[in-house]
């Protein structure tokens, strides 16, 4: 029940008088004996929802590197600083992988494959089974043709070869 006036509730329908110690005038949050403390349950559920908020800020805070990362891989690296942050308590790892998440990676494999498929296209090169069905040369090198006979891709040996045979012949005409 409530306090009014220095009279601390009712109990069987009778107003029970204070302690001779007591002040006449008692703060509103204390409460007659046997009775719900309300400040102490309320206190109680906003302490369990700072707890949860705090908690969740915490989480998403923690994982805020996760968010900017860019490629699979570089996703991949933070996740793990990450956890290892979480699980050792050593912030330095969480530091890198928010360094690591900004730092945006050059894309290497896309130029290198255009160059590997525009060689390829150059060179009518067959990718799979024709390359095994193709018949060996007298040295063992398979030479790779493209479907209409055109260009025939030289072996490392034979381009050695040629080489050598120009440089041979430019020595000789250097000698004339």
């Amino acid at each position: 029940m409530s306090v009014l006036h220095g009279v601390v509730g009712k109990r069987f329908g009778m107003p029970r008088p204070l302690h001779p110690a007591a002040s006449d005038h008692l703060p509103s949050f204390i409460t007659a004996p046997g009775d719900t403390d309300v400040l102490m349950v309320v206190m109680a559920v906003i302490l369990l929802l700072f707890t949860l908020a705090v908690g969740i800020l915490y989480f998403r805070l923690h994982a805020l590197p996760e968010r900017f990362a860019h490629h699979k891989l570089q996703f991949e690296i933070v996740c793990i600083l990450g956890l290892i942050a979480m699980f050792t308590h050593m912030h330095i790892f969480w530091i890198a992988g928010l360094l690591l998440a900004f730092i945006d990676f050059p894309d290497f494999s896309t130029p290198l494959n255009r160059i590997a498929g525009s060689t390829e296209k150059i060179a009518r090169v067959r990718h799979g089974e024709d390359a095994a069905k193709r018949p060996l040369t007298n040295d063992g090198v398979n030479r790779r043709r493209g479907g209409d006979g055109h260009a025939i891709v030289p072996s490392i040996s034979e381009i050695a070869h040629r080489t050598h045979e120009a440089g041979a012949q430019t020595t000789l005409e250097n000698q004339a």
